[in-house]
């Protein structure tokens, strides 16, 4: 019998990208993981019959690929990549420049000469957009659209497919008709992905787990007091209720997932990042899971340091470390293990530095060395050593994407006569857990704790926004008992998976400090994205709260601000120096990947103000009472500093009204001052608007047709100034 069994756990995630509501998706990661590295950790393994491990997979992963390969699905990045280089509109050319270089520099761009190349030419950290495209020609274009998605493929692929090598060898230079072949081919690899999945789990090599389907932080749902356990006194979101009745149909909906796509029930689970609570075990078990994994840490808070590690890394007791434990909640059993955060840190973070040939003989000599230390202890069992890192993240640090040292180590795996891979449900078969926690501790794979996740104020604005959109939805339903026209159980279903996508830990990784990337933006509108599509689906007017951008992103300026005081005459007429201290937007310039074709009705906005009143004004394509004749209500909507509309009607009439109310009241408070002609003009009493001086002022203004909205402006966030003070025109004097 070998001293150690080793158990690999492979987590293999992505969040949900698409906006089912809105048909964009603006993240590639699922597609471009899926060719490197979703395909390629399943080659390996075929490669090695002997070899044994659990791969984790996460239903909205799966959800993704087969939307892919079946349902025709598509992403901003795939779009443009599709897009004739000839063809590319100056959208499409900047999202090219901007986003087609999202790749590890020194291992998948610098190695590649035309890629490199055409990198440096871009020089993206000292040339605008605007200098930078004037050296692209047409055919590097589109050498820059393979190269993004080519230096994807897992290196594995060249081996086995000589079109491919020979595709890649050419280099730089390749046709439209090149170019669709290689995306065609990245498909296929798509398509196997599954397949060979399912292969390795009914060949026996691999055991298939899976986690809640959104990959939500289940503790968390269960009860967000939870978190005080680990941080005591930590201030917690406004909104504390349970949501365990989410967490129970997450848990559901991934399992019955799973088996309807792999024929079996999983047997493991990985927990969302690895969080654990005592409370949600019983509901685990419910599902029919017998083992869960997280954190060592978590073992060693659940047994008061008992197994730890002390400043120095040495593990006292490891031998409690190296072994399953038994857990009980509501009489449901359940077996669970922990990682070695050490052994899968080097993997992750430090391996990819090493020759990958000493990198592997370097993990199993210290597995080897595990199985000697514990060996009197274990009554003549071998240890569990398990280690658990994500599979998709970091082959891209290593230089030739991890295969040497993949191949070493699991060829020297199944060779060493003292370590001996394993499934994980093989073992604890095997080799039931005989001690038990009488309290599992609540907490992550880091630092035993829900910190990133709900320990920030950005944290604590999303989950307070979730809650509302979820009242907002549970008291949706129970209306429907006395509704003369019920909403369809269909569009409630559609409506419950968005908030369970917004439910997902993703999100919340990006909020706050803890986390930062090129993306957080794009997180950021994705999480309220969702939000919003609970009330699009039940036509409800979303709260303006959720244009708000939560997290703290720099943002390219999408407006220029008040410089100012205006002196306008509210009669509808285009003055050209009455507006010119104004703040403008131009329609259509939000910043982000997303950006919508179709022209709206209000084409530009200037804003401002004199001392006593705020001023605004709308430009359409032509002239604006004709233009409008169509619009029941134009209203201008306010998130700070308070919920306040104006509302503006009788376009069609040609008799205009514009009221001033406050959100939370039907009747109009006052009314404001409206003009129409060329352009729409609008005056409104800061004083009646309750505004404070040099408060920050937030607005939209949106177009209503049947109390349905044909036009937002912007379609992404909020137009922002700040109220003038008594002496605003003096401090832009000094400036």
């Amino acid at each position: 019998m070998p001293a150690v069994n080793l158990a690999f756990v492979w987590h293999q995630h992505q969040p949900y990208y698409p906006d089912r509501i809105g048909g964009e998706n603006p993240m590639p990661w699922v597609r471009l993981h899926g060719t490197k590295d979703y395909w390629g950790m399943a080659w390996h393994i075929k490669e090695v019959p002997e070899f044994r491990c659990t791969i984790n997979l996460v239903p909205s992963l799966l959800e993704q690929l087969i939307a892919y390969t079946d349902g025709g699905a598509s992403d901003r990045h795939l779009d443009v990549s599709r897009t004739p280089a000839d063809g590319l509109s100056e959208a499409d050319t900047r999202f090219l420049l901007d986003q087609f270089f999202m790749a590890n520099y020194d291992n998948m761009i610098r190695p590649y000469p035309r890629y490199a190349e055409l990198h440096q030419k871009r020089a993206a950290n000292s040339d605008p957009f605007e200098r930078a495209i004037q050296r692209f020609t047409e055919r590097d274009l589109r050498d820059l659209q393979v190269w993004s998605n080519l230096t994807w493929f897992h290196p594995l692929l060249f081996d086995l497919d000589s079109d491919l090598k020979a595709f890649l060898l050419k280099g730089h230079g390749w046709t439209e008709v090149e170019k669709s072949w290689l995306l065609r081919k990245q498909l296929d690899v798509l398509r196997q992905i599954i397949p060979l999945h399912r292969e390795l789990m009914q060949g026996g090599q691999v055991e298939l787990t899976t986690t809640p389907f959104y990959h939500p932080i289940l503790p968390l749902l269960w009860d967000k007091r939870s978190a005080r356990q680990a941080m005591p006194g930590c201030v917690l979101p406004k909104y504390l209720d349970s949501y365990r009745e989410d967490a129970v149909a997450q848990l559901k909906k991934g399992v019955e997932f799973h088996r309807e796509l792999f024929g079996v029930n999983p047997v493991g689970m990985w927990p969302s990042e690895g969080s654990v609570s005592q409370e949600v075990i019983a509901a685990i078990a419910d599902q029919g899971i017998e083992w869960i994994a997280t954190d060592e840490e978590i073992l060693a808070a659940s047994t008061n340091g008992w197994v730890s590690r002390d400043g120095s890394g040495y593990l006292r007791n490891p031998e409690m470390l190296y072994r399953p434990w038994r857990l009980e909640e509501q009489g449901r059993p359940m077996q669970i293990i922990f990682r070695d955060h050490a052994l899968s840190d080097l993997i992750g973070f430090q391996y990819q530095r090493s020759d990958p040939q000493h990198a592997a003989n370097d993990l199993l000599g210290k597995i080897d060395a595990i199985g000697f230390a514990t060996a009197p202890h274990n009554a003549g069992r071998p240890a569990l050593v398990p280690v658990i890192l994500d599979g998709e993240n970091c082959w891209e640090y290593f230089a030739d994407g991890g295969v040497q040292f993949l191949r070493t180590l699991y060829r020297s795996c199944v060779s060493h006569p003292n370590v001996q891979p394993v499934r994980v449900q093989d073992h604890i078969r095997e080799f039931p857990a005989t001690d038990r926690i009488t309290h599992l501790f609540a907490g992550s794979w880091i630092n035993h704790n829900f910190a990133i996740w709900i320990g920030h104020s950005e944290d604590h604005t999303a989950w307070d926004l979730l809650h509302q959109t979820r009242e907002f939805l549970k008291q949706t339903e129970i209306n429907q008992a006395s509704s003369a026209h019920p909403i369809s159980p269909e569009v409630l279903s559609r409506a419950w998976d968005e908030i369970y996508i917004a439910e997902g830990s993703d999100w919340f990784w990006w909020f706050g400090d803890d986390h930062s990337s090129a993306q957080d933006g794009l997180f950021d509108h994705l999480f309220r994205k969702h939000l919003k599509n609970v009330y699009i689906l039940l036509k409800t007017p979303y709260p303006v709260q959720l244009d708000r951008l939560i997290g703290s992103v720099g943002q390219k300026p999408m407006q220029t601000e008040p410089k100012g005081f205006l002196k306008v005459k509210i009669d509808g007429r285009q003055t050209y120096f009455e507006w010119i201290n104004a703040g403008h937007y131009v329609s259509g310039s939000e910043r982000g990947t997303m950006t919508m074709v179709t022209r709206g009705i209000i084409r530009e906005i200037f804003f401002g103000f004199d001392a006593d009143r705020f001023l605004l004004r709308l430009d359409t394509a032509g002239r604006a009472l004709e233009d409008l004749k169509a619009i029941d209500e134009i209203r201008i909507g306010f998130a700070s500093p308070n919920e306040v509309e104006i509302r503006i009607s009788g376009f069609r009439e040609g008799s205009l009204i514009a009221a001033i109310q406050f959100t939370d009241q039907t009747v109009a408070l006052s009314q404001a001052e409206v003009a129409v002609h060329s352009v729409v003009e609008v005056a409104a009493s800061l004083t009646t608007m309750n505004f404070v001086r040099g408060a920050r002022v937030e607005f939209y203004v949106a177009a209503f047709i049947n109390d349905q909205c044909e036009d937002r402006v912007p379609r992404e966030g909020l137009l922002t100034m700040n109220e003038p003070t008594k002496d605003f025109e003096l401090q832009m004097w000094q400036a």
